[in-house]
């Protein structure tokens, strides 16, 4: 699959949400939508992410975006890992890798020389017309606010 640019159409997804609520690319169409991926709800890389994320919600709110989070986790883990973070935005369960795979996050990667499939933690911006803004592939969790928050020019 080849990786996102700047101007790409994002794929199209329909997800359930922490609480079981569907939730669709298209419910975005007119705002902007901070879509991030990563590995494992309550890892402390995706902890750190998520929190620095939730933290930033008045910041991003201001620049008229919308975050929503993906991983292959359940909706029930999802659940905790939300409730335990108070984080306020959605976290979508991508439990058969489709979305991820279209987004080009999900695939075999290299860890400490061990390969391995998996998600590669990344993130989107997309536009109001539903084209990806910026693309950030194998971005640290501690750099997704900050790219995210230059891009839209903070």
């Amino acid at each position: 699959m080849a990786l996102l640019k700047k101007g790409d159409p994002a794929p199209a997804f329909e997800m359930e949400d922490q609480d079981g609520t569907p939730v669709r690319l298209a419910d975005y169409r007119g705002k902007k939508l901070l879509l991030y991926f990563y590995p494992k709800a309550g890892t402390s890389g995706c902890t750190t992410q998520a929190v620095l994320l939730r933290d930033a919600g008045e910041a991003l709110k201001a620049k008229g975006v919308s975050v929503a989070g993906v991983s292959p986790d359940g909706v029930k883990s999802l659940k905790k890992f939300n409730d335990k973070n108070t984080l306020g935005f959605p976290l979508l369960s991508d439990g058969d890798h489709t979305v991820s795979a279209a987004y080009g996050t999900w695939g075999e990667k290299t860890q400490c020389g061990k390969t391995s499939v998996g998600m590669t933690r990344s993130s989107f911006l997309i536009d109001e017309k539903g084209k990806i803004a910026e693309a950030w592939y194998k971005v640290s969790p501690k750099d997704t606010v900050p790219k995210a928050l230059k891009a839209l020019g903070s």
